[in-house]
């Protein structure tokens, strides 16, 4: 497919933060010219510490499709097709929203698999505490698995000090979702958008391989996907020192396509 170039973006946030997680990220885009958006999924607007202070009891009636089409639905109030670009569970919002044909181009960081994508034992043992079947309410990250699944680049003061800044009380249903719903599918041999993924190396809970992997499942062959590594990143990557850096490369690739 041929996409159109837009100068719209809009960031998506994945589980666990909410869309003040983008703000340096809007500010790097809009000095270089783009328009940008970061809306907030359901159930997570507001400053991260009134949501931990005041954790909504009914967060867990959201759903993963609940995500997606509040952002599809967000998206068609837009007057171009714009480039998406989710971390996370949004990495596989934007395939969701690519597959949908919503964006001209969708670009996944650390992204979280479909359905149709068998996970490996190091993202399962990482997640474990957000799916668990048998908890019951919304699920709230302690310091401590924040600190190895997000910030393990950082000295626990440093993690503590982004926990702060950045954690929010989860929906386990939307994690949930992915793994039972066949929504959370995606249609592998369609013909879509281009995609970049994009994955750290130092990931805890979708290691690079694992990224790579999820890319190389896409079987159209007159599609764009492509995929890099970044050596050394967390799942923080988009926060973390040299966030600059993916950002670079992520203008360098939409560039080089003629999107912009």
């Amino acid at each position: 497919m041929k996409a159109q170039p837009s100068k719209t973006v809009v960031f998506i946030h994945g589980l666990f933060v909410n869309n003040t997680s983008w703000s340096a990220w809007q500010k790097y885009f809009e000095a270089r010219g783009f328009k940008t958006y970061a809306p907030a999924n359901p159930g997570h607007e507001g400053n991260p510490a009134d949501l931990r202070a005041n954790i909504d009891p009914k967060l867990n009636n959201y759903t993963f499709e609940d995500s997606v089409m509040s952002l599809a639905k967000f998206i068609d109030t837009l007057p171009e097709k714009p480039i998406i670009v989710g971390h996370s569970l949004a990495g596989l919002i934007v395939q969701k929203l690519i597959e949908m044909d919503k964006a001209v181009a969708g670009i996944s960081i650390d992204g979280a698999p479909p359905k149709n994508v068998l996970a490996p034992f190091q993202t399962i043992k990482t997640v474990f505490p957000v799916v668990n079947f048998f908890k019951a309410g919304p699920f709230m990250g302690s310091r401590e698995w924040y600190h190895y699944s997000f910030f393990n680049n950082l000295s626990r003061a440093e993690s503590d000090k982004e926990f702060d800044k950045i954690a929010v009380p989860e929906s386990r249903t939307v994690a949930r979702n992915t793994l039972l719903k066949s929504f959370a599918k995606v249609e592998f041999s369609k013909p879509h958008n281009p995609l970049l993924f994009i994955g750290g190396e130092n990931d805890n809970i979708f290691p690079a391989s694992f990224t790579k992997r999820i890319a190389g499942s896409y079987k159209h062959k007159g599609s764009i996907v492509d995929f890099k590594s970044f050596e050394g990143r967390s799942h923080y990557i988009a926060g973390e020192q040299g966030w600059e850096e993916v950002a670079d490369y992520i203008l360098g690739w939409i560039t080089q396509l003629n999107l912009a």
